[in-house]
C-alpha cells in the first residue's frame, strides 16, 4: 500500500476517533480539567428555575416558613419581659415598702446614687418592697412555650413540602437527562468518555439534590431571619441596630472573595471525579486485557494520579470555602462584645431596660447565626452549582436533526438502496467520503472490505442514519431516507456489530429484545435458525438463564450468536452484519454462513467483513480505500482483476505478507 493511501487512510481514522485525547498506559483520559469558574449566579437561577412547575407547593412553604421565622421573632421581646419582671423583682425586695416608683428614685438621687435611680427610673413592674412574681413569669413562659411549640410544627411541615419538592424535581431532572441522551447523536458519544458522561448523570445528579435537599430550606429560613432579627433590633434600639449592621458589608465581603476562590476549586473537583470514574470504569471493563499486557503497575499510576488530582481539588475546595464558616464566627463574636458594651452602658444611663438589652442580644446572634449558617452552605452551594452546569451541559448539548413535520412512510419495503453524490466527513477538515454513487438492488446481498479506517462502517451508519451526510442523498425504494422518521427507518433495518450487547436479563428477553410482542415460537424459531438453541440446552435453565450485560455464564462466540438471533427475529427488510462472525469459530461460522444464506433470500443485504472466506458468495463485493470505492464486482470477477482485492485475497490464503508491504515502525 502507497505511503499517500496510507496517509489518507490515517487521517480519516483521526477524524473519525474524534478530538484528541490524552493517552495514558493502557487508556484514554480526558484533557486537563477546565479550572475557569462558570457563572455561578447564571446556574444557580436556573437550578432554581427548576422548581417552577411546583410553585403553588413552594408558597405554600414560603408562608410556613414566614409564619414560623415572626413567631420566633417574637419570643425574645416576650422573654424580656419576664427578664424584667424577675429584675424588678430583686430591686424591688431592696426598695422599702409603702413608697412609690417615684419617691424612691427621688430618695436615691437626693443620696447621690444618680446611676441606680436611672435604672430604676428606666424600669417597669417594680413594686418596692415586693419579690419576683413568678405568676407573672410562668405566665410569659407558657405563652413563649406556646410560640416557639407552634413555631417548630410550621417548620417541620414546610420541610416535610420541600422534601417532596425537591425530590419531584430531581426525578424530573434525571428523566428530562434521560430523555435527552436518546436524543443526543452518536458523535457526542464517540466524542465523551463513558465514564465522564456516567458521572454526569449520576454522580452529578445526586450532588444536585444532596445540595438542593440541605440547603434550600435553611437559606429560605435563614434569609427570612435576618430579615426578622434586623426589624426587631431597630424596634428595640436603632442605635444598636446600626452598630450591628457594620457585620453584613464585612460578612459579604469575606464570603464573596472566598467563595470566589472556592468555586474554581468545586469545579476542577467535579471535572477530576469524572476522569477517575472514566478510569475506573474502563480499567474493570479492560481488566483481562490489562492483565495479559501487565499493565498493572501502569494502570495504577494512572489511577494514582487522577485520585491524586482529585484529592488536591477535592482538599482545596473544601478547605478555601471552610474558611469562611469560622470567619464570619469571629466577626460575630466581635459584634456580640460590642454589643453587651453598648447594651450595659445604656442600661445604666437608664435608656434601655435589662430586658431589652437581653433581647436584643439574643436578636443579634440569630441575626450572625444565619450568616454564618449561609457562609458554612456555601461549600454545598458552590459544589451543587458546579455539578449543575454540568448536567446542564448535558441538557444543551446539541440534539440531532428534528424529523420532518409529515415524514413519509416507508411502505411495502423491498431493499432497494441508492447513494446519490453522498459526501461525509467526521472532521470538515479531513473528508472521509467524497462524490459516493451505489446502486443495490433488492435482495443483493452487498460485501464491503477494505483496510481500517476505509469508510465500510461508516458508510452503513449514514444508511442508518447515525450519521447526517454532508452532501448528497441516500433512497431506500426512491423513499429518501431523511423523510422517514429514524424509528421507522431503523425499524425496518436489523444491524448486528462485531462488539456484542446484551442486558440483564434472560437470554429469551435479550432475543426478543427489538420484537417484544414476539411469541415463545418465533424466538425459538429465531433462535434454532442461528444455532442458539444448540447450546442453550446445556444451561441449567435453558432460555430462562438470566445474563448481566458482560454476558456471564455465556462465551464470546455464543453472546455473538445471541445477537444474530436478536437481529434475525425482527424480520427485517435489510440486514447489516458488521464483522457479526468475527466471534464465533470455524465450525459455528459455517454454520452461520447457511443460516444467513436462508434469511438473505428476499432481503438486501450489506456484510462489512475482513475474513474474505465469509463474501465470496456475495452478489457484489466493494472494496473502499479512504472513503472511496475503488472496486466492485463478484469474487471472481475482483480476483480476475488483479488489483486491490486479489492483493488482499492473496494476503489472507495463499502467502504470507511482504515485509516491504507492512509500513515501518516509528
Amino acid at each position: 500500500m502507497s505511503e499517500g493511501v496510507r496517509s489518507a487512510e490515517e487521517k480519516a481514522a483521526e477524524a473519525r476517533r474524534g478530538p484528541p485525547v490524552v493517552t495514558r498506559g493502557p487508556r484514554r483520559t480526558m484533557g486537563a480539567p477546565v479550572e475557569k469558574p462558570q457563572d455561578f449566579l447564571g446556574s444557580a437561577r436556573r437550578v432554581l428555575g427548576l422548581l417552577r412547575p411546583d410553585r403553588a407547593a413552594l408558597l405554600v412553604v414560603l408562608a410556613l416558613t414566614t409564619t414560623s421565622v415572626v413567631l420566633n421573632a417574637l419570643g425574645p421581646v416576650i422573654l424580656a419581659r419576664a427578664t424584667d419582671l424577675i429584675f424588678a423583682g430583686v430591686f424591688g425586695r431592696q426598695l422599702a415598702a409603702g413608697v412609690s416608683q417615684e419617691e424612691a428614685v427621688a430618695d436615691l438621687r437626693d443620696r447621690g446614687d444618680d446611676t441606680v435611680a436611672d435604672i430604676l427610673e428606666a424600669m417597669d413592674y417594680v413594686v418596692p418592697g415586693q419579690g419576683v412574681d413568678f405568676g407573672a413569669v410562668a405566665d410569659v413562659l407558657l405563652v413563649v412555650l406556646g410560640i416557639y411549640l407552634v413555631a417548630a410544627l410550621l417548620s417541620w411541615g414546610q420541610a416535610r413540602i420541600l422534601v417532596v419538592v425537591v425530590n419531584r424535581t430531581i426525578y424530573n431532572l434525571r428523566r428530562d437527562v434521560e430523555a435527552k441522551l436518546h436524543r443526543l447523536p452518536l458523535p457526542y458519544f464517540d466524542q465523551q468518555p463513558r465514564g465522564e458522561v456516567l458521572s454526569r448523570v449520576t454522580n452529578d445528579i445526586d450532588n444536585v439534590a444532596q445540595s438542593l435537599q440541605q440547603t434550600l430550606s435553611q437559606l429560605l429560613t435563614s434569609l427570612l431571619t435576618v430579615i426578622a432579627m434586623v426589624t426587631m433590633m431597630f424596634v428595640i434600639s436603632p442605635l444598636l441596630a446600626l452598630v450591628a449592621l457594620v457585620t453584613i458589608p464585612l460578612s459579604l465581603l469575606v464570603t464573596a472573595v472566598v467563595g470566589k476562590r472556592a468555586q474554581g476549586l468545586f469545579i476542577r473537583q467535579w471535572k477530576h471525579t469524572g476522569e477517575v470514574n472514566g478510569i475506573v470504569e474502563e480499567a474493570f471493563s479492560g481488566h483481562e486485557l490489562i492483565q495479559v499486557f501487565g499493565r498493572r503497575q501502569e494502570s495504577r499510576a494512572v489511577f494514582t494520579r487522577a485520585n491524586d488530582d482529585l484529592y488536591e481539588a477535592g482538599f482545596g475546595a473544601q478547605f478555601v470555602s471552610g474558611l469562611i464558616m469560622p470567619t464570619l464566627m469571629f466577626i460575630g463574636n466581635l459584634n456580640y462584645v460590642v454589643l453587651a458594651v453598648l447594651g450595659g452602658l445604656r442600661v445604666a444611663s437608664g435608656q434601655m431596660s435589662l430586658g431589652e438589652v437581653q433581647a436584643f442580644i439574643q436578636y443579634s446572634r440569630q441575626f450572625t447565626q444565619p450568616l454564618t449558617q449561609v457562609a458554612s452552605m456555601a461549600n454545598l452551594m458552590q459544589s451543587g452549582v458546579a455539578s449543575a452546569e454540568r448536567v446542564f451541559e448535558v441538557l444543551d448539548a446539541p440534539e440531532q436533526e428534528t424529523e420532518r413535520a409529515s415524514p413519509q412512510g416507508w411502505q411495502s419495503p423491498r431493499g432497494r438502496v441508492e447513494f446519490q453524490g453522498v459526501a461525509f466527513s467526521y472532521d470538515p477538515a479531513a473528508p472521509l467520503i467524497e462524490d459516493l454513487d451505489l446502486v443495490v438492488e433488492p435482495g443483493q446481498t452487498v460485501a464491503i472490505v477494505g483496510p481500517t479506517g476505509a469508510g465500510k462502517t461508516t458508510l452503513v451508519n449514514l444508511l442508518m442514519r447515525f450519521y447526517e451526510l454532508d452532501a448528497g442523498r441516500i433512497t431506500l425504494d426512491e423513499v429518501d431516507v431523511t423523510s422517514l422518521t429514524r424509528h421507522d427507518l431503523r425499524s425496518r433495518i436489523g444491524m448486528v456489530l462485531q462488539d456484542t450487547w446484551l442486558f440483564k436479563g434472560t437470554i429469551r428477553d435479550n432475543i426478543a429484545y427489538g420484537r417484544p410482542e414476539a411469541t415463545d415460537a418465533d424466538v425459538l424459531q429465531a433462535a434454532r435458525a442461528t444455532y442458539v438453541d444448540r447450546f442453550v440446552h446445556s444451561l441449567p435453565l435453558g432460555y430462562d438463564t438470566v445474563l448481566d450485560s458482560e454476558g456471564g455464564s455465556v462465551s464470546a462466540g455464543e453472546k455473538q450468536l445471541i445477537t444474530i438471533a436478536r437481529a434475525f427475529l425482527t424480520d427485517p427488510a435489510l440486514l447489516i452484519l458488521d464483522e457479526a462472525t468475527s466471534s464465533v469459530d470455524t465450525r459455528t461460522e459455517l454454520l452461520l454462513q447457511h443460516a444467513m444464506a436462508a434469511l438473505r433470500q428476499d432481503r438486501t443485504s450489506f456484510v462489512i467483513a475482513h475474513r474474505l472466506s465469509t463474501i465470496r458468495d456475495a452478489d457484489l463485493i466493494l472494496v473502499m480505500e479512504a472513503g472511496r470505492i475503488v472496486e466492485q464486482g463478484s469474487h471472481e470477477q475482483l480476483l480476475a482483476a488483479g488489483g486491490a482485492y486479489a492483493a488482499l485475497y492473496r494476503s489472507q490464503f495463499e502467502a504470507p505478507v511482504d515485509s516491504e508491504d507492512v509500513p515501518a515502525g516509528p
